[in-house]
């Protein structure tokens, strides 16, 4: 039996890459049922943009975020399968095909997932470089059956959310691994590279760091959550990278101390250059990665972004644990959802 395919699109100010997405969805080699554009909140052309293409465009007042908005992208949804794309991404042609097949092949499979193309959507020079590269890397290394579901690109059978509610709408970041702790008790979640996605990544270091900090407060209580419900979570780092970029960072402090007590020569050195020696071990292969794609001059540069990402990534990391978790909400079901159309 053919399964019907509703394209779900959250978006807020994306008419710089709507007509991209939109392209992408339309030229799929397995035609979608309908297109849906929730505009929330668009200060821009967006609304626009979805009005001239065959497409149903809903919201349009207050900005409530991206798990409202896929709430009400859920809640109108007609087909069998609910496909979520990101307004900044644009599909490869297959993607929604390869969605359904890998969902025929095993009826316990409750989401699909992407990874991201090693070329941007729109090439803003180096610093977008770095966040496509490292964003293709960790996802296709990760490829396989899952514990943790990202819905930038993912197809998902419409009776997952009868069983397991919406997206939890007090949350703006990481409601992807929010969900995740409800979905994967009951269902099989795959990411594969089948499904892929051209996204147009932050092009400017400050708001990179600014965006790696702010997603990276909810990064222990998730670790938590999914530890105590005995699941290990998809990230970004390895742990061993996350190790050393603390080494590195805490060593002049460590260097002081071993000042302070004395020891000779260059022993104060010996954190910083072990931090150093450490991080560039545990990214090796990344950084390879990095200069087969933009050549060897990108490396040092790669590098430096990604420690600098790590440092923020530490700093939320750290305000984040202390803060604790957030209060939980109720998340909403697709009722609630229409309901609460913005």
């Amino acid at each position: 039996m053919t399964q019907t395919v509703s394209v779900v699109i959250p978006a807020y100010n994306s008419a710089r890459t709507l007509d991209a997405c939109l392209d992408s969805v339309f030229a799929q080699t397995h035609p979608v049922h309908e297109v849906i554009v929730v505009d929330d909140g668009s200060t821009d052309t967006t609304a626009e943009i979805a009005r001239r293409r065959p497409c149903t465009l809903l919201g349009g007042g207050a900005n409530r975020g991206v798990s409202a908005a896929r709430n009400t992208g859920i809640a109108a949804a007609t087909g069998d399968v609910l496909f979520f794309l990101d307004s900044d991404e644009a599909l490869t042609p297959g993607s929604v095909e390869a969605a359904l097949e890998i969902l025929r092949a095993d009826p316990a499979v409750g989401c699909v997932h992407g990874v991201i193309a090693p070329e941007p959507l729109v090439d803003d020079g180096p610093v977008e470089w770095y966040k496509t590269l490292h964003a293709y890397w960790w996802r296709a290394r990760g490829a396989g059956v899952v514990e943790t579901a990202f819905f930038a690109q993912a197809a998902v059978p419409r009776e997952v959310f009868d069983r397991v509610g919406g997206f939890d709408e007090s949350l703006r970041d990481s409601e992807d691994l929010e969900f995740s702790d409800r979905l994967a008790p009951h269902y099989r979640i795959v990411l594969t590279e089948r499904v892929m996605a051209h996204h147009d990544e932050e092009h400017r270091l400050g708001p990179l760091l600014a965006e790696t900090y702010r997603r990276a407060l909810l990064l222990v209580p998730a670790l938590r959550s999914a530890k105590a419900g005995g699941r290990t979570n998809l990230t970004a780092n390895t742990p061993a990278s996350v190790l050393a970029a603390a080494l590195l960072l805490g060593s002049p402090v460590l260097g002081a101390l071993l000042a302070l007590l004395g020891a000779p020569g260059a022993w104060p050195a010996l954190p910083a250059a072990a931090g150093l020696l450490a991080f560039c071990a545990a990214n090796a292969g990344l950084v390879r990665f990095a200069a087969r794609r933009r050549g060897l001059a990108f490396a040092p540069f790669f590098t430096a972004v990604h420690l600098a990402c790590h440092t923020a990534l530490l700093a939320g990391a750290a305000v984040g644990a202390v803060r604790g978790a957030p209060a939980p909400t109720t998340p909403a079901t697709p009722s609630a959802a229409k309901a609460g159309t913005p």
